[in-house]
């Protein structure tokens, strides 16, 4: 008998220990993804009704915050966008039906005040209890980013302004854009019929092209194709001296010739100042050779994501392989064919000869402080990458300048600043009897003698023109005005 209840015992026990166990398991192990197993529709709304902290430009402009919603039995905020589809891009939206994108992404943690720094500080204050949300401040600013918006239009296209000393993104605008408010709804209907027609609008406003497309870059990758030759030690400002060309003709390939037809030729300076196709084929494939340019380009940050801290990168692409196809060569070294460049990847380009060879990580967010105003987290400026020497950023710094002095963007000459500037076309297709073709412009500015403090990246795309002179005309204007806003908000110590 006392054997059979001592059975019974330890089969209970056994039965009790499985039990906890399993319970354990399901609410410890598998917490998490209980938690944010969609399914969970209670969690998810308690999750969506957490109190959020704003996004502020860094000019002060409101861009996201939340709002107390009344009479409602399943949500108690409200994320709402003051600027609308002006930031869209950037600070991306909150949605119970869609999750979130851009800025509301990448700071979710900070926002809702569930880092480690805010858990910190919450945990002293426990005695006195209170919202401890975080509230981000950013780069870009609303006055640049208007201008922004207002320079380019109603035409496809980006513009990047940013600090090559920091890396801090002073304007990131494409066109076009979208307004998160509709999706962010809580009326669900309103939000699909948001995210339906934002998703089919043409133009695919939702993607933040200055990051997230790539297109070819044109003649504005010459200062890669330059800076390669120069870093190897193959290109000097005296030598080799191309022959005067209308076209360069490259083994078993079409022939690449000049805007216009026109005849170019000579050493480096000159070859820039004109943006000489001719010349740069012959420097990519003959004097560089594929693996050097490969590793030049690589080096700028081609073939792999930017570290920028907004969701979804794209990586801007050159060739890596080009056996037996050195006429690919010759066009990828001008900026055509394989290679393909975000906006934002030209901006790092510029910024990289602007301070001395090295280009820093681009950011937007610069502080997260909480509810009393007390710093949680802010950026540090770090390197990205060195793709050249300071004497090689130098020589291209220098070669640039005389672009503008000279060249093809002699438009963008600001009296008192030192500007240095690349003007590109780049073919993408026929558009009736004429071609089409995206206009390109990278830019850098500082005070005359002094180091460069913004760098710009301009392309307007699908444009009707024949010559290097549409990259001057279509972009040129913007990127002048976005150099000479940012110089103007520089001085003034904002």
């Amino acid at each position: 008998m006392n054997t059979q209840i001592r059975r019974l015992g330890i089969g209970l026990l056994a039965c009790y220990l499985a039990l906890f166990a399993m319970l354990n398991w399901i609410q410890v192990v598998h917490k998490d993804a209980l938690d944010k197993n969609t399914l969970n529709d209670l969690r998810v709304k308690q999750q969506f009704n957490k109190d959020r902290g704003s996004i502020t430009s860094a000019d002060g402009a409101v861009l996201a915050q939340s709002q107390t919603v009344r009479g409602s039995s399943d949500f108690t905020r409200q994320r709402v966008y003051p600027q609308g589809a002006l930031f869209g891009q950037i600070t991306g939206y909150h949605s119970f039906n869609y999750g979130s994108s851009g800025l509301e992404l990448s700071y979710d943690k900070e926002l809702t005040g569930q880092n480690i720094s805010h858990q910190i500080r919450s945990f002293t204050d426990l005695l006195n209890p209170r919202p401890q949300v975080g509230n981000l401040t950013i780069s870009v600013r609303k006055d640049l980013q208007t201008l922004a918006q207002q320079s380019l239009g109603n035409r496809a296209g980006s513009v990047v302004v940013t600090d090559p000393r920091t890396g801090a993104l002073l304007a990131f605008w494409s066109y076009p854009s979208y307004d998160p408010n509709p999706i962010s709804s809580l009326d669900s209907a309103v939000s699909r019929a948001a995210w339906t027609a934002d998703n089919a609008a043409p133009g695919k406003p939702m993607l933040a092209k200055q990051y997230q497309e790539i297109y070819p870059p044109g003649s504005t990758f010459k200062i890669v194709t330059s800076s390669t030759g120069v870093g190897d030690g193959l290109v000097t400002v005296t030598n080799p001296d191309y022959p005067v060309a209308r076209f360069y003709q490259p083994p078993y390939g079409r022939a690449i010739h000049n805007f216009g037809n026109e005849a170019c030729g000579g050493t480096l300076i000159p070859i820039l100042e004109v943006s000489c196709n001719s010349a740069f084929a012959q420097m990519g494939t003959e004097t560089i050779g594929p693996d050097k340019m490969t590793a030049g380009a690589q080096a700028f940050g081609f073939n792999q994501k930017p570290p920028i801290d907004l969701p979804r990168p794209a990586a801007s692409q050159f060739p890596t392989s080009f056996t037996g196809n050195i006429p690919l060569l010759a066009q990828a070294s001008i900026g055509q064919n394989g290679t393909r460049a975000a906006p934002l990847q030209m901006a790092l380009v510029a910024s990289a000869i602007a301070d001395g060879g090295v280009i820093m990580k681009p950011h937007v967010m610069t502080a997260v402080r909480d509810s009393q105003g007390n710093l949680v987290k802010q950026y540090h400026p770090s390197a990205w990458l060195t793709p050249v020497t300071p004497s090689t950023a130098q020589i291209i710094h220098d070669a640039m300048l005389q672009v503008v002095a000279h060249g093809t963007a002699t438009g963008l000459k600001l009296p008192g600043f030192d500007v240095g500037a690349k003007t590109g076309t780049a073919e993408v297709g026929l558009v009736n009897a004429g071609s089409s073709i995206d206009a390109w412009m990278i830019a850098f500015a500082g005070p005359a003698g002094q180091a460069a403090t913004v760098a710009v990246s301009v392309v307007v795309l699908d444009q009707t023109g024949d010559s290097e002179a549409t990259g001057a005309r279509v972009a040129g204007p913007i990127a002048k005005a976005m150099l000479q806003a940012t110089l103007a908000v520089q001085a003034a110590g904002h």
